[in-house]
Parts: structure tokens; C-alpha cells; sequence
């Protein structure tokens, strides 16, 4: 009984650990204003108007059109965001589904996240761009401008690299590794430019997002439906994700990001 109540947590914490970085990696929002040239200057971001995508377009080309994609100067002048939506978890192995609520709140590197999935789980994350806290131990992420939606937003910005990678069917490829060495994988759509799929590469594994829906939001480009998938020594981990609302740069309360004593 005791092991099995063990190996029940053990899975549970890599599932809610999957949940926190999958989910951050989407909904990552700029909280800048222009990108900085290697001089120190500020660059100019991408105009809002369509980037051509053509079989000989670069990957920094690429990396563009999905800016504009995502709304341009809207999206990288976004200073926060708050969704909440229902999510369906998959553990490995199963078929059966535990269907579940969440509301997650991001500005910079800050977090705080909420899942309600009663009775299998209920979690809180919050990290306040120094300090993280989680009410599951050992379930941490690095700061949210390393990999993602967060990593795109900077690709130009001294220290990130771009470069190519082989498409994936009808879908463009490229790669941005931050100064750090974080590494994410975009794949557009090569008409509209919008992320359809993105890889983030962490600590040895693999965290594959698949975005279906989208909506624009004050003219910023917006995830509502899209799935994720995370491979764990137990087996593949899924989750479905809708949102039924969005907010974009509130006036947050001051307690929003505070970690608990």
C-alpha cells in the first residue's frame, strides 16, 4: 500500500511539473518595450504587417513573421496576462481523463499559476522573478523569457541565436537558443506565420506543444485550444487545454506574484 501510495505521488508531481512548464512556455508574455541591438541601443521591433514566407526565407525571417503573426509591437508591448480555462490530464498509460480547471497570471518572468483537478490534484505556483514557490515540492522553472513564446518574443535581442531546422510536413522550422543555452523548436504555418507547434528542450527532456484554436485579444494572437504532450519514464503524459478567458495588461493587485511565508 505504501508503495503504491508513493509511486501515486512520484507521478503526480512529474505530471504537475509538466502541467507548470508546458503552459508557462505558451502563455509567456513580453513585458517590454523594444528589443536591444549588441551596441546597447534599442532596435526597432517587426512593423504589423504580413511577412511573406517563401521557400528561401531565412530562419530570422521566419522568426519575424511569426511576431508579426502573434500581433507585432501588440504582442511585444504586452505587459501581462491572465487566462483561465479547463484542462483534461492524461496520465501515462491511461485513456481516462481528469478533467480540471486553471488560471495562470504572467508579467516578465513573474508567474502564479493555479490547478484545481480534485481529487488527483490541486496546485499553486508562483515565481516573483527572483523567488519561486510551489505547494508541490521540487516543481520549479526557469525564468519564463528562456524558452517559448518568451524566447520568440526576444529572438533578436543580443546573446539568442536563430537558426534552421528541417520543417515538420507543410510547416516551417526554426530554432532560438537563448544566451543561456535554453532551446525551443517554433513551427509555423508558412501562410499565416502563427506557432502551430513548438518543442522546448529541458533538463533532458522533450515538452511538445500543438495549438488548434486561436483568437485575437486586443489584436494580440491568443492560444484557445491546444495540447501538450511530455514523455516520462511511466510513459507519454497528455493534457487539452481550452481557455474561456482572457485579460491583458491589468492593473494587478500587489500580492499577485507575493510568495508565502
Amino acid at each position: 500500500m505504501f508503495m503504491a501510495e508513493r509511486y501515486s505521488a512520484m507521478k503526480t508531481n512529474a505530471i504537475v511539473r509538466s502541467i507548470v512548464f508546458l503552459i508557462a512556455g505558451v502563455m509567456t508574455v513580453a513585458g517590454q518595450e523594444a528589443a536591444k541591438s549588441s551596441d546597447g541601443s534599442k532596435t526597432a521591433a517587426p512593423a504589423n504587417t504580413t511577412v511573406a514566407i517563401t521557400a528561401n526565407s531565412t530562419p530570422t525571417e521566419l522568426a519575424q513573421a511569426a511576431i508579426v503573426a502573434q500581433g507585432g509591437e501588440k504582442f511585444r508591448k504586452v505587459q501581462n496576462m491572465m487566462l483561465r480555462g479547463s484542462v483534461q490530464l492524461y496520465a501515462p498509460n491511461s485513456v481516462q481523463s481528469i478533467p480540471g480547471q486553471f488560471s495562470i497570471v504572467t508579467a516578465g518572468d513573474k508567474l502564479r499559476m493555479e490547478i484545481d483537478a480534485r481529487p488527483a490534484v490541486v496546485f499553486k505556483q508562483i515565481y516573483d522573478g527572483e523567488r519561486s514557490y510551489s505547494s508541490m515540492p521540487g516543481v520549479e522553472v526557469p525564468p519564463l523569457t528562456k524558452f517559448g513564446l518568451g524566447a520568440l518574443v526576444r529572438y533578436d535581442q543580443p546573446g539568442y541565436k536563430v537558426s534552421a531546422i528541417a520543417d515538420k510536413k507543410k510547416q516551417r522550422g526554426f530554432r532560438i537558443v537563448d544566451p543561456d543555452g535554453y532551446t525551443t523548436d517554433f513551427y509555423i504555418d508558412p501562410n499565416s506565420g502563427r506557432v502551430m507547434s513548438f518543442l522546448i528542450y529541458y533538463n533532458g527532456f522533450t515538452f511538445g506543444t500543438d495549438n488548434s484554436k486561436f483568437k485575437e485579444v486586443e489584436g494580440v494572437l491568443v492560444p484557445f485550444n491546444f495540447s501538450q504532450r511530455f514523455e516520462m519514464a511511466q510513459g507519454a503524459f497528455f493534457a487539452e487545454y481550452s481557455v474561456k478567458e482572457v485579460k491583458l495588461n491589468q492593473t494587478l493587485a500587489e500580492d499577485a506574484f507575493t510568495i508565502p511565508n
